[in-house]
């Protein structure tokens, strides 16, 4: 059992909490039974260690199976030790280090997606983990990231996708004219998020959601530029129906990725 809060390896994990650490490893952090359930199941091969107090890894049965099935092995740790190396005051006694596995855009667009989401400089670590959870239940095919937009394996961005992160691909790091010449190429639209664009009723009246579907989604306090803008083949806004000043970005993504979900399926 690691005892010692203070051993280099605890500390080695723990600097997995700072993008310098992880883009240096290649490496990110999990924590709680939820985000290291997933990974067990989806993405087993990822997992690089896996940490535990005993008294969790007697509670948590299904991950207990989990690791055993994918012959991963556990090492125990006291409380103070899993506190070193979690980012939350609460890790629920599961930790674990795995490999990042970003996809390519260009294998993105070759998979003849109907969906996809481009988030373009988002940087709120909790927005961006709300449009990725969004995007997974709402059947996107992948999630796009250009820019400067926030490190999908940013301890939070992990936590507040609820394990989404491991269920459709993810790319990092695109040029967003790169990532819409392909979007394109590939048959889709682009539709932009943008509060001075056209009403979205309308749109889903004239069938435009029907149609596959690359929702761009810009900054949360300035929106997309007008270079972005100019990527897309329409804008389209949510219509505010109360006193609202408006919605948040995470919000009015998700609303996205779920009317053009029920266009193109009730369309099919």
């Amino acid at each position: 059992m690691l005892e010692n809060p203070r051993s280099p390896r605890v500390r080695a994990v723990a600097k997995l909490t700072k993008r310098s650490a992880r883009t240096e490893t290649g490496l990110f952090l999990l924590e709680g039974p939820q985000s290291v359930r997933e990974a067990l199941h989806y993405l087993p091969d990822a997992i690089v260690e896996l940490f535990a107090t005993p008294t969790a890894w007697e509670k948590h049965a299904d991950v207990r199976e989990l690791a055993a099935d994918g012959g991963i092995e556990v090492e125990f740790v006291t409380e103070d030790v899993l506190s070193s190396m979690a980012d939350t005051v609460t890790p629920q006694g599961l930790v674990a280090v795995a490999r990042q596995t970003p996809t390519s855009v260009r294998d993105i667009f070759s998979a003849s997606p109907r969906l996809v989401a481009i988030c373009e400089e988002v940087r709120d670590p909790g927005n961006l983990g709300t449009i990725i959870r969004a995007a997974d239940a709402a059947g996107a095919d992948a999630v796009v990231l250009t820019g400067r937009t926030v490190d999908p394996y940013n301890p939070k961005v992990v936590r507040s996708t609820t394990g989404s992160l491991f269920h459709l691909p993810i790319s990092v790091g695109g040029d967003l004219a790169d990532v819409a010449s392909r979007a394109h190429a590939a048959g889709l639209q682009i539709l932009a998020a943008d509060v001075k664009g056209d009403d979205l009723l309308a749109a889903r009246a004239d069938g435009l959601l029907d149609e596959p579907t690359a929702w761009l989604f810009g900054n949360e306090a300035r929106g997309l530029d007008e270079d972005g803008l100019a990527l897309a083949d329409r804008a389209l806004r949510l219509p505010i129906f109360g006193r609202a000043e408006s919605l948040n970005l995470a919000t009015a993504a998700s609303v996205c990725l779920y009317e053009s979900a029920f266009a193109q399926r009730a369309a099919r």
